[in-house]
């Protein structure tokens, strides 16, 4: 178990879920490139490469050569304008997989000053679990969790109770 301090709460969360669901002998391909999350799962004890920041849109080689025997994607499908096509590139039999949800009283993410993050879809869990099947994914386990903010507002208090990040476990159907 990691037992460094978590900056977010959905780290502490990804962190859970991904320990309830793959072995630390397992081997990790993480979609995006390295990040603060990669550095929890490597100090973790998890074999872990990530992505080198290749447009996953248009190249999947990176996925389709690898032979991890799982594939992490946190918070990164919201990013591809095709993530049928990347989830559909995945040799590895176990997906981990994260995304930010869709709130119905907020718009969807886009950076002013970064052209890259920016979210082409945020999903309602539906979406994507559908997304998954059409894939040829079978969801195992999956869980909610809300992110509140300590602003004052209506929206930063429907952040308390409005699930913001959805994960699931899933396997090859």
């Amino acid at each position: 178990m990691y037992e460094g301090k978590f900056p977010h709460k959905r780290y502490r969360l990804t962190h859970q879920f991904l320990e309830k669901h793959i072995s630390k002998s397992e081997s990790i391909l993480d979609l995006g490139v390295e990040n603060p999350f990669t550095e929890v799962m490597l100090k973790s004890g998890y074999q872990v490469k990530n992505t080198s920041g290749e447009d996953l849109d248009r190249n999947t080689s990176a996925i389709k050569e690898s032979d991890a025997t799982v594939v992490t994607a946190f918070e990164i499908f919201e990013h591809l304008l095709s993530p049928l096509t990347v989830l559909e590139s995945i040799k590895a039999d176990k997906l981990v997989a994260s995304i930010p949800m869709r709130l119905w009283f907020s718009s969807a993410y886009r950076s002013k000053t970064d052209l890259w993050d920016r979210h082409f879809h945020e999903f309602e869990d539906w979406q994507f679990d559908w997304l998954l099947e059409k894939a040829g994914w079978k969801i195992i386990d999956r869980q909610k969790w809300t992110n509140p903010t300590k602003k004052i507002g209506i929206r930063p208090l429907l952040r308390w109770f409005t699930p913001r990040y959805y994960i699931v476990y899933a396997e090859r159907a």
